[in-house]
């Protein structure tokens, strides 16, 4: 695995792990987030989840609650309930297909997509801070840290 590589799934099992935390505490306070709220001056409360939730929605859309769980490794309790947060912040809507109007899907509302724009932009830049955080490790270090937030994630879910 190249170098990049390795430094993009340590970044991947960070956040998750970040995810995980959260989920686990139920207190996770984000620098991230902060940042966020300055720069849209949002009223409402969002954590990290539920952050992560939107860009999700915004990645995939039209998505149902099984596949917002199953990409995010939560339960399907728990993301019908950011879901309907969600929906109650004006972030999402509800959608249906044409050819299935008995399952509920979620879009964007224009707000959840700037906020997904907004969101987009800022992890590419904490990739690209983490990345270059990572640059003074060597390749078996990085294969650690790797498998050291992999284990973190997998042992808060």
């Amino acid at each position: 695995m190249s170098t990049s590589k390795i430094k993009n799934a340590i970044h991947e099992n960070f956040i998750q792990f970040l995810q995980q935390k959260e989920q686990y505490e139920n207190r996770l306070s984000s620098t991230f987030i902060e940042e966020l709220r300055k720069i849209i001056e949002i009223e409402s409360t969002l954590n990290i989840t539920e952050l992560h939730t939107i860009a999700c929605i915004g990645e995939q859309e039209p998505i149902n609650v099984t596949s917002i769980a199953e990409t995010m490794s939560l339960s399907k309790g728990n993301t019908s309930k950011i879901t309907n947060k969600l929906l109650k912040a004006g972030w999402v809507r509800r959608a249906q297909l044409n050819d299935n109007k008995k399952e509920v899907y979620f879009r964007l509302t224009t707000a959840g997509k700037k906020l997904f724009a907004i969101h987009d932009e800022l992890h590419i830049k904490e990739q690209q801070r983490m990345n270059e955080f990572l640059d003074r490790y060597s390749e078996s270090e990085l294969d650690l840290m790797k498998r050291l937030f992999g284990d973190l994630a997998d042992f808060y879910q």
